[in-house]
């Protein structure tokens, strides 16, 4: 049985943890008010350009966006995955780390070569342990996202789509359903689908859009920020999954510490009420040989 004194380490040791976890705890949580209030302020831009999109991809059918059009046989496939700089967040970059191994997985059995764009630490490690060709990374992009620090790894991709050289893009991140509760997501970014585009709210009058300098110049700009707004979208997402995870995963981690502490000091008293047993036990001995 250890010592009362190593007893007393081991519990100053996991107090002064506790009080880590717990400050950690209240700064995932204020962080994450502010990761949701974003995540939000998000989605009325991303379904605006989205109905404008659906709309112009109709609208104008004798020009095709390179984005819109389906390539034939896939012989090569581009994966952005999102993934957060940090850890102590719980399983949230387990969690999509191994559904974007069992998309690589498929494609690599389907004899389809894979490049990938890491945004996050985590990921961009990911990808280089597992011997994946990555062809642009961001990371540290801080508590806030800023898409002009997205758009030249994400346009690596684009342009290898528009060029012919990759078939399609994966998307793979966390999406936010709740704090207690954040899923891994794989979508297919290009070639944009109906279900990307989403259903499209009926007209009530015939009507065009006039199109300056030409449609042409319009459907790239608006497809272009159509892309970067959902890849703004699911980082956003899972910054607010990250801070939601690691507030959860620290609140744990103080709770788990607290019931190691109440353990340590039950040990501590029982040792010292051993020790001091042990002493009056001398004492009366001591006096009954005299």
């Amino acid at each position: 049985m250890p010592s009362s004194k190593e007893i007393r380490t081991k519990i100053k040791s996991v107090q002064n943890t506790r009080k880590i976890t717990k400050a950690m705890e209240m700064v995932a949580a204020s962080k994450m008010r502010k990761a949701q209030e974003r995540m939000r302020a998000a989605r009325p831009y991303g379904d605006k350009i989205r109905i404008i999109a659906a709309h112009l991809s109709q609208a104008n059918p004798e020009y095709r966006h390179p984005y819109l059009v389906k390539h034939g046989d896939m012989k090569a496939a581009g994966m952005i995955l999102v993934t957060t700089d940090k850890g102590l967040c719980g399983g949230l970059n387990t969690n999509v780390l191994r559904a974007a191994t069992q998309k690589l997985r498929q494609l690599q059995q389907d004899n389809v070569k894979v490049q990938a764009t890491a945004i996050g630490n985590k990921g961009f490690g990911f990808l280089n342990r597992v011997g994946v060709n990555v062809v642009s990374h961001v990371v540290q992009l801080g508590d806030t996202p800023h898409l002009e620090r997205l758009i030249g790894a994400v346009k690596v991709q684009l342009d290898a789509y528009s060029k012919g050289e990759i078939d399609a893009v994966y998307l793979a991140y966390t999406r936010f359903i709740n704090t207690m509760k954040q899923e891994p997501v794989i979508e297919q970014l290009l070639p944009l689908s109906s279900d990307r585009l989403g259903d499209i709210p009926p007209r009530k009058y015939g009507w065009d859009y006039i199109y300056e300098p030409d449609a042409v110049t319009v459907l790239d700009e608006l497809l272009t920020r159509f892309i970067e707004a959902l890849v703004y979208g699911a980082v956003a997402e899972n910054m607010a999954s990250e801070q939601s995870a690691r507030m959860v995963a620290m609140k744990a981690a103080s709770d788990n510490a607290k019931k190691v502490i109440d353990d340590l000091q039950l040990s501590y008293n029982k040792a010292r009420q051993a020790s001091i047993t042990k002493e009056l036990s001398e004492i009366v001995s001591g006096a009954a040989a005299v």
